[in-house]
């Protein structure tokens, strides 16, 4: 399990994450997993309602957590968190991406909105490129840093070829998670040998306002995932893409 061995300006050394679009579902439940571990947990999310009461929330369970205004689509508000997480933590341990969209319907390919296919992609795979560049100066202060992006098994091409159960035809949504997956996988080449391991997680069919709750998993189910790789040690695997099964293919 990684910790901080932060000192800076004498600054605690406990761990920090960040997850972002943690105020609902499956970030909501990462983030109390992390926090469940001893960490001090950044919630990030852009409604300042619903992420002040995921706050409230994870502190009455007994999560040191904090609040961090944060719309992954918009290069100011990301650049401010990272601002606000340097100032107040003095770096960051464990950047978990799990804010997405879907888009909604329709989506097959011959009838799916271009802007929808456009919206997916800037908060599914762009949002995490802005989440990740900004934090990384962050990261980079901790002994053991990680990365975990929340792909799904739907963006899987090997299980979407091969005529597997994959959910609805998807225009956007599975696409823009073979997107993240490929982007997740350049990360980890870039920043082999740094120290910081960078992996995908697939959660599952869970039950959340993105499917309107037909997901036969729960949120704590498909949270499981991004805290095991997020405790990863420092001989763990990078640019890999995990189930609770093992590998995905891809």
């Amino acid at each position: 399990m990684p910790g901080s061995g932060r000192t800076l300006d004498g600054m605690s050394e406990r761990t920090v994450a960040l997850v972002t679009g943690a105020n609902k579902g499956i970030g909501f439940e990462i983030a109390a997993g992390l926090g469940a571990l001893g960490w001090r947990v950044g919630v990030g999310a852009r409604d300042d309602t619903r992420r002040g009461t995921a706050v409230e929330k994870l502190r009455a369970a007994g999560v040191d957590a904090f609040g961090v205004p944060l719309d992954v689509t918009d290069d100011a508000s990301v650049a401010a968190a990272a601002r606000l997480v340097g100032a107040q933590e003095g770096g960051l341990d464990v950047l978990v991406n799990n804010a997405a969209i879907t888009g909604g319907a329709p989506q097959e390919p011959s009838l799916v909105d271009p802007e929808v296919v456009r919206a997916v992609v800037d908060t599914n795979v762009v949002g995490v490129l802005r989440v990740t560049n900004a934090m990384l100066p962050l990261l980079r202060r901790s002994a053991s840093p990680r990365i975990v992006n929340m792909s799904s098994s739907v963006g899987s091409l090997t299980l979407q070829s091969g005529g597997g159960d994959t959910g609805p035809i998807s225009g956007a949504y599975a696409p823009s998670k073979s997107f993240l997956t490929a982007l997740t996988v350049q990360y980890a080449k870039e920043l082999r040998g740094t120290g910081i391991l960078v992996n995908a997680g697939c959660p599952g069919f869970v039950a959340t306002d993105l499917n309107g709750h037909r997901g036969t998993r729960t949120p704590e189910q498909g949270a499981a995932i991004a805290i095991r790789l997020a405790t990863l040690p420092a001989d763990g695997p990078s640019g890999g893409i995990f189930s609770d099964s093992g590998v995905v293919p891809w």
